[in-house]
């Protein structure tokens, strides 16, 4: 007899207002298995896995957990069927310690003992260790996600749903993740991972799922497909990559220099000691560092969002900053669209607001960029987190920059979006500007650079664009 799967969706429709997220979109997940979720953005693999924890109701369709028909009405219904998500913008409270983040949405009194003993079980027997007692806003980004798991299987989770997990993490802390949920899997329970990344889902699903405007478009084992199979499945073409455009001439005048940087964080930890570099026109400068190394506060300096405490930073007047996390340092979702761009160089502006001027330029930049829907008074918030992406770099790339510094700027974005935000860099290069691109994907890096340095321990140094040279200086070794 077959066992039951642990998730089961059939023939899930779902629409908000006149936009239709999804239509018939199925998906089988099999017990001890780690299924990946393919698409491309607002395909619906989100809004899919929400209606699973319960978040959205279906307009049609069956769930089945474990073998049982039911309808979850709240993530607190998710919870108790034993399902876990961990969302792509994570949901723990910075301010609080990971004991007190683990016990936040239980029942009874806190105790603080018994939650830092639960967090320290977890750790032991899933190799994901955190220390109870630190803040959560300190710990480094991958940390984080690991408390997010650690919050999903203190509350009995046999079901994890993860969206986009390895989106921030860098190569060996995403092979650490898929390690773990490996762990998780072949101990007996199940997992969904949603991804844009077609290597990672070959490499480490058991079965894969793809999704195309709101319907499932492929089913299947990893080895009865390729990458290029599930690209055109997943935008419903076959898609020739556009060959990355070299330098062709040399790089001008110097836009950027940066002279002995030293920065502190809030905790009062040393995160750049002494950093100089010059960026020029016509040139990207790649970024590679490990997280907690100091690109971050490097990049932030050199776009006049952070002061260093010591040393100096000659910029142009015109400088575009892509952040990592667009939610928190990027939009306001409860604006709207045109609001949003509307805050492009935020500060500099004086008078009145044109708004009719402003909702046109709004529009011809939504449909340069693809974003959608291209509405100019829809609301961030109601986008897809990849169509969130886009609109983001409509806003920094729209106008031509003096200087471009970007953060992982194909964070949650699908293949043909990945590949147009690299030729949109590459036309900034191209006319002039100078760009800084950091990306916790090596091989994005070397894609893109003219030229690469390597953050570790507070210090930069440049190395030859050849993955061996990167990943030696990555651990600390001689560049």
């Amino acid at each position: 007899m077959t066992a039951a799967p642990a998730l089961a969706l059939e023939q899930i429709a779902k629409r908000f207002g006149d936009v239709s997220a999804l239509t018939d979109a199925s998906l089988r997940v099999d017990r001890g298995s780690l299924h990946a979720l393919l698409g491309e953005n607002g395909a619906g693999k989100t809004t899919l896995m929400r209606i699973a924890f319960g978040l959205i109701a279906p307009d049609a369709g069956t769930i089945n957990v474990a073998g049982r028909a039911v309808a979850p009405r709240s993530p607190l219904d998710a919870i108790a069927l034993g399902v876990g998500m961990v969302h792509q913008h994570f949901t723990i409270i910075p301010a609080m310690t990971v004991a007190e983040n683990v016990a936040l949405g239980g029942h009874g009194v806190f105790r603080r003992r018994e939650a830092s003993a639960l967090v320290l079980r977890i750790g032991r027997e899933t190799g994901l260790a955190l220390d109870p007692d630190a803040r959560a806003g300190d710990l480094p980004v991958s940390a984080q996600q690991r408390l997010e798991i650690v919050k999903a299987l203190a509350r009995g989770a046999k079901l994890l749903i993860l969206d986009e997990p390895t989106a921030v993490l860098a190569p060996a802390e995403t092979e650490d993740l898929l390690t773990l949920l490996r762990r998780f899997t072949e101990a007996g329970g199940s997992a969904v991972l949603i991804t844009h990344k077609l290597r990672e889902a070959l490499d480490a699903a058991d079965a894969i799922t793809v999704l195309r405007q709101g319907r499932t478009v492929w089913t299947g084992a990893p080895g009865a497909t390729d990458a290029r199979s599930l690209a055109h499945a997943t935008v419903g073409e076959m898609l020739v990559a556009e060959p990355v455009r070299r330098r062709s001439a040399p790089p001008g005048e110097v836009v950027i220099a940066a002279h002995e940087l030293h920065a502190r964080d809030a905790r009062g930890v040393a995160r750049l000691r002494g950093v100089s570099l010059e960026v020029r026109r016509g040139e990207v400068l790649g970024v590679a560092g490990v997280e907690g190394a100091g690109q971050h506060e490097l990049l932030r300096l050199l776009a006049g969002r952070a002061t260093a405490d010591s040393g100096t930073v000659e910029r142009p007047p015109r400088v575009s900053f892509i952040p990592e996390d667009r939610q928190r340092d990027a939009l306001v979702l409860a604006f709207s669209l045109a609001e949003n761009v509307a805050l492009a160089g935020a500060g500099r502006a004086r008078g009145t607001m044109p708004w009719r001027t402003l909702t046109t330029r709004t529009e011809a930049l939504l449909r340069r960029f693809d974003v959608r829907p291209p509405r100019a008074q829809a609301m961030a918030g109601a986008l897809s987190g990849g169509n969130q992406q886009r609109l983001v770099l409509a806003r920094e790339l729209g106008d031509m920059p003096d200087a471009v510094i970007a953060e992982n700027p194909t964070r949650g974005l699908d293949v043909a979006a990945t590949a147009a935000t690299h030729q949109y860099l590459l036309a900034m290069r191209d006319a002039g500007a100078a760009v800084v691109v950091y990306s916790s994907d090596l091989d994005e890096v070397l894609e893109l650079a003219d030229r690469v340095i390597v953050v570790y321990a507070g210090t930069a140094c440049t190395v030859r664009s050849e993955r061996s040279a990167i990943a030696l200086a990555l651990l600390g070794g001689a560049a």
